[in-house]
């Protein structure tokens, strides 16, 4: 688990096909991989992976083909920045929310403004997550713990101060920058309690039916 309050931007190394799968490699800049040992988690652009090797400034971690499928490791390509985060430790500050490093889906930066010395997103995702996606809420873009703003559809907001903008790759983000995203973990484990006994036969997500059984709509 993960708290989505980056401790550093790396870089990938290399990316080494293996039989349908990859290997990566990824440089960790200032990150402190003194405490880390063989098969800890870290979570890189917010995708939990496993270290199989460790050196003094870099990491290997195999990438199945669901992770290369299901985010933007896929697509990744040597020398691309990348945030890192260590997994919790039990004396680790809480300082975002619960991240589990498994991500949801791909948005997309729409709009980016500045406002003061912060600036302002608009981000897009994928029309199945919207439903989890509530102002005032957490979300974890690229594995950076984040409140949003303000929500209009699948279209949400999100504020970055400076400290953000500079220590994550989000400062290097311009309309059209494709992001990892993984929703409150809590919005996903209550769609699943409130469908209750039926949610081994059920085929969708929340539903105004559903609302209306769970005694949210009259």
């Amino acid at each position: 688990m993960f708290t989505g309050i980056i401790l550093a931007i790396g870089k990938i190394a290399t990316i080494e096909h293996r039989a349908g799968d990859c290997r990566f490699k990824i440089n960790t800049g200032k990150l402190p991989l003194d405490g880390v040992a063989l098969g800890d988690s870290i979570a890189v652009n917010g995708v939990c992976l496993t270290a199989i090797e460790l050196g003094k400034d870099y990491f290997c971690a195999d990438v199945s083909n669901e992770t290369l499928s299901r985010t933007l490791l896929g697509e990744a390509t040597i020398g691309a920045s990348v945030n890192l985060e260590l997994a919790l430790t039990p004396s680790t500050r809480m300082g975002g929310h619960i991240v589990s490093g498994h991500v949801d889906g791909i948005g997309r930066v729409m709009e980016k403004k500045p406002d003061g010395r912060s600036f302002r997103f608009k981000f897009k995702a994928p029309d199945n997550l919207a439903k989890y996606i509530a102002e005032k809420g957490s979300i974890c873009i690229n594995g950076i713990s984040l409140t949003v703003n303000d929500v209009d559809g699948a279209m949400f907001g999100v504020n970055i101060v400076p400290h953000t903008l500079k220590e994550t790759t989000l400062g290097e983000a311009v309309p059209g920058t494709r992001v990892n995203l993984e929703v409150d973990l809590l919005a996903r484990y209550m769609e699943r309690l409130m469908q209750g006994d039926s949610a081994a036969a059920a085929q969708g997500g929340v539903t105004e039916t559903l609302l209306q059984q769970a005694g949210f709509l009259g």
